[in-house]
């Protein structure tokens, strides 16, 4: 019996340019559980207007935040996984996308030819949806009808309330908290459309009892929860990220440190979008500090925790 255990990010453009964001948005949009419009009504959306105008816009910010080795999110992820080997030499670690390179299919083709006949799937996504851990499965699982057999697999769905996790979250945040004299700690998670939560996906119950597990190991801290990254018109999970920053500095909030406990690894959403952008709406609306907690990225302090999720996996 061989291991291996596969690591699994959303993705990323390989370059910051329109045509490969125009690529990544491509297959990221086309997916049914990101967008669960009928096809009749979202494709002509998606090709006729979305793919024609966002990749130029979207290749911009990747400009802002890409760097000598490539997209932070990629980079990160491959760390992860080159980490994660040097802790576990007995098993075979690789890492890949659910949209963008490396493709899951690629991977496991890589892997099963190394022999590996006893797998651990890891998202790299504490809390689980249908939006995000899902398709990962949905293609791992099309794979291996393809292949008609597969190894031994162990599917895991979320991290949120394992112990390591929130202990060194905690950790990071309580080194943070002690740097300023802060008046409320942020926790902003990517939000989902409403319909998805209506549909029995319980993203936003793990989102919040994060929260209240990260509050349990850091004591009583004034704090807001919020949602960012809404994408469309419909209704996304409240409050927002962006109008609750805005908000805070009328409300004598103007020292704030923001925390994103869904995300692992920097991307866009984060260096952008959050430290970016809503640090330019709190600033603006009278804020004094905006200080952002970057996630774990290439600390080897959570590779260990990574190394527990799969082992209890096992």
């Amino acid at each position: 019996m061989k291991k291996g255990i596969l690591l699994v990010n959303l993705g990323t453009p390989q370059a910051p340019t329109a045509e490969a964001v125009g690529r990544f948005l491509k297959q990221f949009l086309s997916d049914r559980r990101v967008i669960s419009l009928p096809r009749a009504v979202w494709l002509p959306i998606l090709h006729g207007i979305i793919l024609k105008t966002r990749p130029k816009k979207s290749a911009k910010l990747y400009q802002s935040i890409w760097t000598d080795e490539g997209s932070p999110l990629f980079f990160y992820t491959k760390k992860q996984a080159q980490l994660l080997q040097e802790l576990v030499p007995d098993q075979q670690v690789h890492f890949a996308m659910t949209y963008g390179e490396p493709k899951i299919a690629r991977v496991l083709d890589e892997m099963l030819a190394k022999g590996v006949t006893d797998l651990t799937v890891l998202p790299l996504y504490p809390q689980y949806s249908n939006t995000t851990v899902a398709p990962i499965y949905d293609q791992i699982n099309r794979y291996f009808k393809d292949q008609g057999k597969q190894p031994n697999l162990r599917a895991i769905a979320h991290f949120y309330d394992n112990q390591d996790y929130l202990n060194l979250l905690a950790e990071n945040i309580k080194k943070q908290w002690e740097k300023n004299d802060y008046d409320m700690i942020l926790f902003s998670y990517h939000g989902i459309p409403v319909s998805e939560i209506k549909k029995g996906d319980p993203y936003e119950k793990q989102c919040q009892e994060t929260t209240r597990l990260l509050l349990k190991c850091l004591g009583e801290l004034p704090y807001a929860h919020t949602y960012q990254s809404k994408f469309g018109p419909g209704e996304w999970l409240r409050p927002a990220t962006s109008e609750t920053l805005n908000a805070l500095p009328s409300q004598k909030v103007k020292k704030i440190l923001v925390v994103t406990p869904g995300f692992v690894s920097d991307c866009l959403e984060t260096l952008e979008e959050i430290e970016v952008e809503n640090r330019g709406y709190f600033m603006e609306a009278g804020g004094e500090i905006f200080d952002y907690l970057h996630p774990f990225n290439e600390d080897a302090a959570f590779t260990k925790v990574l190394q527990k999720v799969a082992c209890e996996a096992n």
